[in-house]
């Protein structure tokens, strides 16, 4: 499961591009807090605190709880240079709501897949897995074995099995999540062991390659 993270805010006292950037100067980060039919909460969070929490690699799909408030981060938006964040937006959550994240995906047994071991290439389409599940029970990562994969097998998500109570947010299709894939060296090598057999064809039925009708 997802750990929960905490972090201190204070409220704005005031709004807009100017006061944000004035709070910029000084190391915080504005954010608002939204949801659950309250008023939105303007706030302010320490850069540093923030960065720390981004760079857990889990932020967005944690509960976080700001000022007190159990809350799901929706955005977070970057300076374009810099990559510092610069504003967040946070949704209000009750502890078991079920709520829409998105969990990075990862892969394991590849010494247990022949088709790696034969020097496939694991295609990956999806990183990352949209689900629905109590915010109380958000999982860190969906883990999907790779044993027994052979070359040409694909990974479906009604393959995947998901924590209890969790379930896919796209419903309207067993999409794809990766592919085990012949890398381009054995395609060649393929494509170089056909040719010998189509020149004895031609030559059997009295016909070369390039020859005019």
């Amino acid at each position: 499961m997802s750990d929960q993270l905490t972090l201190a805010a204070e409220t704005r006292e005031r709004v807009g591009k100017g006061a944000s950037r004035a709070l910029r100067r000084t190391g915080r980060v504005p954010a608002v807090i939204y949801g659950l039919n309250q008023a939105p909460a303007s706030i302010h969070l320490e850069e540093k605190a923030l960065v720390r929490a981004l760079g857990t690699g889990h932020f967005m799909n944690s509960v976080i709880v700001v000022a007190g408030t159990r809350t799901l981060p929706k955005d977070v938006a970057f300076h374009p240079v810099t990559d510092r964040p610069l504003h967040v937006d946070f949704l209000r959550i009750d502890e078991h709501a079920s709520v829409h994240v998105s969990v990075p995906v990862v892969f394991t047994d590849e010494e247990q897949s022949p088709g790696l071991e034969a020097g496939a290439v694991l295609n990956i389409v999806r990183h990352e897995l949209e689900l629905v599940v109590d915010a109380a029970e958000i999982p860190s990562e969906i883990s999907i074995s790779l044993a027994g994969k052979e070359i040409g097998d694909t990974i479906h998500i009604s393959e995947v099995s998901l924590p209890s109570g969790a379930t896919s947010a796209i419903e309207d299709r067993d999409f794809t999540i990766a592919t085990i894939v012949a890398p381009s060296a054995m395609r060649s090598e393929g494509a170089d062991a056909e040719t010998p057999g189509a020149e004895l064809a031609a030559k059997d039925a009295g016909v070369m390659p390039g020859d005019a009708g």
